[in-house]
C-alpha cells in the first residue's frame, strides 16, 4: 500500500506565500506522475500543476507565473511553492501521484488527504 502525505496548508493574505509538501511511502517501486489538484466551494476538481520523473512540468493557465511544482525523487516528495496567492486561490488542495509498486505491476494512482488553503484579508 502507498499513503500520500500533505502538509504546508493554511491562512495567508492575498499577495502571500504557502509550501505544499506531500511525501509517499510504502511499496514503491517507481513514481512517473506527480501533481497537485484543488476543488473549491462548488467548483469541479482541476489540475493545478503536474511534474513527471524527467522533470517536465505543466500548469494550470491560471496559476502560471505564480507557481512552482518540484519533485525529490529520492524523497518521493513533491512540492508546491504558491506565491502572489488570490482569493480565488481558495481551495484543498490534494496530491496525486501514478505509483508502480513493483517492476511488474502496473501503475495506480493514489490520492492525499487534502489540505486546505485560504487566501483571505
Amino acid at each position: 500500500q502507498v499513503q500520500l502525505v500533505e502538509s504546508g496548508g493554511g491562512l495567508v493574505q492575498p499577495g502571500g506565500s504557502l509550501r505544499l509538501s506531500c511525501a509517499a511511502s510504502g511499496s514503491i517501486f517507481s513514481i512517473n506522475f506527480m501533481g497537485w489538484y484543488r476543488r473549491a466551494p462548488g467548483k469541479q476538481r482541476e489540475l493545478v500543476a503536474g511534474i513527471i520523473s524527467t522533470g517536465s512540468t505543466n500548469y494550470a493557465g491560471s496559476v502560471k507565473g505564480r507557481f512552482t511544482i518540484s519533485r525529490d525523487n529520492a524523497k518521493n516528495t513533491v512540492y508546491l511553492q504558491m506565491d502572489n496567492l488570490k482569493p480565488e486561490d481558495t481551495a484543498v488542495y490534494y496530491c496525486n501521484a501514478d505509483v508502480h509498486t513493483s517492476i511488474l505491476s502496473p501503475r495506480a494512482v493514489y490520492w492525499g488527504q487534502g489540505t486546505q488553503v485560504t487566501v483571505s484579508s
